[in-house]
């Protein structure tokens, strides 16, 4: 009989471990993991840096990064948060740096220093780790729960936590046991758009942009945007994909996004803008003079090939129709989506056990006594930033704090 088994050898799975050991010092605990690696995403998050958290010391603020589950982690948040996140690694020997962006990562700059961390602190308080091990089904009978593994073998626990992320297999024993499911979709993905001619300006970039789904609530998400050889990408992107992962997945990936090239200049402004530039250099051909220096010159010969205007026209030959249309198109460019494409190397869904059926003091379950339900298994996620492991960190210390 063991005290706690936290199916799942991940980030949240191992800080309830942890923490439950901190709490319960004489307990014996299990962490099961599917896989042969424990910590997988750890390991690739951030470019193989960790992005440990986000460096937001306001509540408020940070929940404003949750696309879901913003409502559920307000109360967790006051438990444990950005600043006992850092404190908490710093305190066992892994030193932090907060980039210019807020997002932090080891000083050392490689995950291995995460990972060395939790399975030190894991394997001090003589917590079990055990890889290549499945979990088929569960059950509980009066405050026992048993657990059949891949292997044939059955295993009774007291207490059992799941932190299996997006797994569906996960998400099958949470409902085997009564819990509802919202069916997981991807989020925080990058677009692919088919156009041969946007391809070739791979590596252009626009450092902020407003990019919104079109006939959808106009939902802003703004930020840099980067072209890559598929399509687009960047943080105003990552971010839409994430805000807007219904719509996208219901139109299967095929819909059209606008994209706001100067979102700090008004229509007016941009269009005033222009007549001057026209009215200043009416011999300069349209399609080879950038007049605004955020817009790379290839890519606006692009968009001046896109654009409704003459393509070979002379500043002096537009219309004021002509401008105003060209004032339009820069501030909506319409850009057909033809997929997506995983963030990096970052797999982020949103969906999960429903949050209404946990209760966010303890991430116990309010239908299964004694079974827990931590980080990315509960419909929450996150944008980039730190965010995902943030919730990671938060449900997992709250998941132990039961005797």
């Amino acid at each position: 009989m063991t005290d706690l088994i936290v199916i799942g050898g991940g980030a949240s799975g191992f800080f309830t471990a942890i923490h439950y050991a901190y709490n319960n010092p004489n307990a014996s605990i299990h962490i099961l993991e599917k896989s042969d690696e424990i910590l997988s995403k750890v390991k690739i998050s951030g470019g193989g840096r960790c992005n440990v958290t986000h460096a937001c010391f306001d509540r408020s603020e940070l929940l404003r990064y949750y696309p879901r589950g913003a409502k559920f982690l307000k109360g967790p948040f006051f438990s444990f948060f950005t600043e006992d996140t850092m404190e908490w690694f710093e305190s066992r020997g892994v030193p932090l740096k907060i980039e210019s962006d807020n997002r932090v990562f080891p000083v050392s700059d490689s995950s291995q220093s995460i990972i060395d961390c939790l399975i030190h602190e894991a394997k001090t308080h003589n917590i079990i780790i055990q890889t290549g091990v499945g979990i088929t089904s569960i059950q509980k009978e009066s405050d026992t729960f048993s657990l059949q593994t891949d292997t044939g073998d059955t295993l009774y626990a007291k207490r059992v936590c799941l932190a299996t992320g997006s797994s569906r297999k996960g998400h099958q024993l949470a409902e085997s046991l009564g819990h509802s499911i919202v069916k997981p979709i991807p989020s925080l993905f990058t677009v692919k758009i088919k156009d041969p001619s946007l391809h070739e300006l791979k590596g252009l970039s626009v450092p902020n942009v407003s990019a919104w789904v079109e006939g959808k609530k106009k939902q802003l998400q703004s930020g840099p945007l980067l072209v890559t050889h598929w399509g687009l990408s960047g943080p105003s992107i990552i971010k839409l994909s994430a805000w807007q992962a219904e719509p996208f997945h219901q139109a299967n990936y095929a819909l059209t996004i606008n994209v706001d090239l100067l979102p700090d200049m008004s229509h007016n402004q941009t269009e005033s803008c222009l007549t001057h530039f026209a009215k200043q250099s009416p011999k300069k051909q349209c399609i080879g003079s950038s007049l605004f220096p955020e817009i790379p010159q290839r890519f606006w010969n692009y968009l001046i090939e896109k654009s409704p205007i003459p393509k070979l026209a002379t500043w002096g030959e537009l219309a004021p129709k002509s401008i105003q249309n060209l004032s339009n198109f820069l501030k909506q460019v319409p850009f057909n989506v033809t997929g997506k494409s995983p963030f990096k190397d970052e797999f982020v869904t949103c969906g999960g056990v429903e949050c209404s059926e946990i209760s966010s003091k303890t991430m116990e379950s309010t239908i299964c006594p004694r079974f827990y339900v931590v980080g990315e298994a509960l419909n929450i996620d996150g944008v980039t930033g730190g965010f995902n492991f943030q919730n990671a960190w938060t449900t997992g210390y709250l998941a132990s704090t039961l005797h």
